[in-house]
């Protein structure tokens, strides 16, 4: 009985605290306004998984535990572009290929973020990319969400694991 129990009970997920905090970052509404990063479904879901991406790869930096965070946090992705796909009206007939396009939208960050890091790529051609699909709306507007963007990643980077999974963000 105590195996059937297990089935049915649903552990939490350790990045949940980590993923709420840099939801509530992308909906910061500078963004928007002095990045102008379009205010709409795509432009909010390009600050969130380059918030995301900048995320995952200081997660990949640290130790075990963190290595394991950066896998649940997917996994809190995932569940929430289901849920947000569900809430705007997409079946179950399209759902696998529509939430497998954003995990490839989110993917395809991670490997420029990761560039851009190492030095790579420009953080102004990442950025531009990421964040407006190629279309910079202006250089000040670029300008600021670099900053924004370097900010969070430093902060990131002095953040211990446990702190940072926790949720614990600049």
């Amino acid at each position: 009985m105590k195996s059937l129990m297990r089935l049915f009970r649903s552990e939490p997920n350790i990045a949940e605290p980590l993923y709420a905090q840099v939801v509530a970052k992308a909906r910061a509404p500078h963004w928007y306004v002095e990045g102008r990063v379009p205010d709409t479904m795509e432009g909010r879901f390009s600050v969130l998984a380059t918030l995301l991406a900048l995320t995952d790869l200081r997660l990949e930096q640290g130790g075990e535990v963190a290595t394991k965070a950066s896998v649940a946090l997917a996994e809190c992705f995932v569940h929430d572009m289901d849920s947000q796909l569900r809430q705007d009206g997409v079946g179950d007939p399209v759902m696998g290929k529509r939430v497998g396009s954003l995990v490839g939208a989110l993917g395809g960050r991670v490997g420029a973020w990761r560039r851009a890091i190492g030095g790579e790529e420009s953080w102004d051609a990442v950025a531009g990319r990421s964040l407006y699909r190629g279309e910079v709306p202006s250089d000040a507007a670029l300008a600021h969400s670099l900053d924004e963007l370097k900010r969070f990643w430093h902060a990131l980077q002095g953040r211990g694991d446990e702190a940072l999974i926790s949720g614990v963000l600049p």
